[in-house]
């Protein structure tokens, strides 16, 4: 079984997938939300979890700086909840301080243009806070 990795925005949703063995993370897709209107796209994230045999959800949690939780983390929160009720999986929180900052640095670091760090940066986020999960389950 696999894990899965969100990166939660109010725009979009980075997706990425852990190797059968959990060892790696792998970046897979950017779905796009829109969080004002309640379009938060669970169709689309229970696709990949059947597709992937899913069986745990890591949902990235933005903290302050000073370890409490602000609008943005609460946001992340209830989209884990609503995974949680309608695909029925366990979800876990994993603090995502500077995660995309880190994503950009990388992308900055391969020279990759700024049209394409758009496009990829949610996924590569998403990435980076399932392999921090996986990391520590070893």
């Amino acid at each position: 079984m696999r894990v899965m990795g969100l990166d939660v925005g109010s725009k979009t949703v980075g997706v990425a997938i852990s190797d059968e063995l959990g060892w790696t993370a792998q970046g897979i897709e950017t779905i796009k939300i829109d969080e004002d209107q309640g379009v938060f796209r669970m169709d689309r994230i229970k696709e990949l979890a059947d597709e992937y045999q899913v069986d745990t959800v890591v949902v990235g949690m933005p903290k302050n700086m000073n370890n409490t939780i602000g609008p943005r983390g609460e946001a992340s929160k209830a989209y884990g909840e609503l995974i949680q009720q309608e695909l029925s999986l366990p979800i876990k929180y994993w603090d995502e301080r500077l995660s995309t900052m880190a994503a950009e640095r990388v992308l900055l670091e391969a020279d990759v243009s700024r049209k394409k760090r758009k496009k990829v940066i949610d996924k590569m986020a998403a990435m980076m806070i399932l392999q921090g999960y996986l990391d520590s389950q070893k």
